[in-house]
């Protein structure tokens, strides 16, 4: 036992005490009375051998003390109390990293990212048209052109999902609800509600447009986001991407609607003359399919405050669309020109097929120094400013012309013809912030909406748009 040696060192100790504290005591016994005295001969051979025990008893004392000196110079071990095995169910979780893109964008390294998603459009526009034309809402009109709301993320294995609803005007209106995955850098597949590809302005986000509104023929034909299931494939300079759709999501909700469509876009941009030339052409073909029995094109007179059309073709009787289009643009550096246009048949058997068209031509040059027009997979994208207020600079402006017609007369259909001249000014101060002035003189004939007796005649708008995304 550890303790024992320090036991029989005390005990030896003791008897030790005792005997030097007998021979003390007769040490010192009167020297007379010794002197006088015979110490008898047992009594001498008892302190001699009191004598003898003492010595050994101090030779042992010794031993002991130098064994306790060796322990106590030797450091104690500490104290390791037993630690219990830790469950895996209590391992350390993956630390999550956050990365700024004007909102947090959240990542775990293990192939999970999370960003919320938003942006908001605030128009106020004024429609000058002459006296005698009917309808609310011309003169000045102010809304909340989009108040989009969502998120978007990837998963492991390569999938990636985005989830968005606009809240304008009081109401949710799905937009983007979908997953994708890409195996590969050139492929894409996207299944839920998304844009089949209607065109290069069609494919440019609202965030990126030149004018407060796309060309006429977008709204006019229904170019819409619809639910369905489409591949994109990019290698180098083409691009192709093919899909089958259904209906907008909203208008799903309607059992009876099982109209379906095909939609395929191919584009090649090359690299000419230091620039990018993009070479596009889209197909279209829509089976109503009992969904409805009619179909109706129509346009705003090149802005959104108001619900008024002043080119309208009514209801057409139906069985389905086709629709081609094409694309021609060049962009470099601050400068970009586009034109495109699109043909829209409507199928109706037994009856003439009328048909009708629609485009434009724009052309617009970033006017700050340093600052580029930005094109991105075969669409136009977000402009950075080089120089932002945000670093004390004065952002980026750009400046853009464009005409614009459309023409829904064709044969016994007259919904009339719309050509608009607009001018569009651009302040991009910061990379998520921008406010857009656009001016547009629209020549209008045959128009749905007469001026009293009169259908031919010219209307001027004038808008500007507050605007913010994450």
């Amino acid at each position: 036992m550890p303790m024992q040696p320090n036991r029989n060192f005390e005990g030896r100790a003791v008897r030790l005490l005792l005997i030097s504290l007998v021979l003390a005591g007769t040490a010192l016994s009167p020297a007379p009375a010794l002197a006088q005295t015979t110490i008898p001969e047992d009594i001498a051979r008892q302190i001699a051998a009191m004598q003898a025990e003492i010595a050994r008893l101090s030779a042992e004392v010794a031993e002991l003390k130098a064994e306790k000196d060796e322990r106590e110079a030797v450091p104690p071990v500490p104290f390791a109390p037993a630690v219990a095995a830790v469950s895996p169910a209590l391992s350390v979780p993956v630390p999550i990293e956050t990365e700024w893109k004007a909102a947090p964008e959240m990542s775990s390294g293990d192939g999970f990212t999370f960003k919320p998603r938003g942006r908001l459009q605030l128009d106020t526009a004024t429609v000058e048209a002459p006296d005698g034309v009917a309808g609310h809402g011309l003169g000045v009109g102010t809304e909340i052109r989009r108040a989009f709301l969502g998120v978007e993320g990837s998963l492991p294995g390569d999938f990636g999902y985005r989830i968005e609803a606009d809240l304008a005007n009081s109401s949710v209106e799905l937009t983007d609800v979908f997953i994708n995955f890409k195996p590969s850098d050139e492929l894409t597949l996207t299944v839920g509600q998304h844009k089949p590809f209607g065109g290069i302005e069609e494919l440019t986000s609202d965030l990126f447009t030149s004018m407060l509104e796309r060309a006429a023929f977008t709204s006019a034909f229904g170019f819409e986001r619809r639910v369905g299931l489409s591949g994109a494939w990019s290698g180098g300079d083409l691009l192709v991407q093919v899909g089958a759709f259904a209906d907008n999501a909203e208008d799903l909700i309607d059992d009876s609607n099982n109209s379906y469509s095909l939609d395929g876009r191919v584009v090649f941009s090359p690299e000419v003359g230091g620039g990018r030339l993009h070479l596009g052409g889209s197909a279209h073909y829509r089976d109503l399919n009992d969904a409805s029995p009619t179909v109706r094109y129509r346009a705003r007179p090149f802005v959104h405050t108001t619900d008024v059309r002043l080119v309208d073709t009514g209801d057409i009787t139906a069985t389905g669309e086709r629709n081609f289009g094409a694309e021609l643009a060049y962009v470099r550096g601050p400068f970009h020109a586009t034109a495109e246009g699109h043909v829209m048949t409507t199928l109706r058997p037994g009856l003439d097929d009328p048909t009708f068209w629609g485009g434009y031509v724009e052309v617009g040059m970033v006017v700050t120094g340093g600052d580029t027009t930005a094109y991105k997979g075969g669409a136009y994208d977000r402009i950075k400013p080089t120089d932002p207020v945000s670093e004390g600079g004065i952002g980026a402006i750009q400046l853009n012309v464009r005409y614009d017609r459309i023409d829904l007369n064709d044969g016994a259909i007259v919904g009339g013809t719309q050509e608009a001249l607009g001018f569009s000014a651009i302040w991009i101060p910061t990379d998520y912030v921008r406010f857009l002035f656009n001016y547009g003189h629209l020549w209008v004939g045959d128009a749905a909406v007469p001026a009293g007796t009169d259908t031919d005649y010219q209307v001027d708008t004038m808008g500007v748009r507050a605007q913010f995304d994450f």
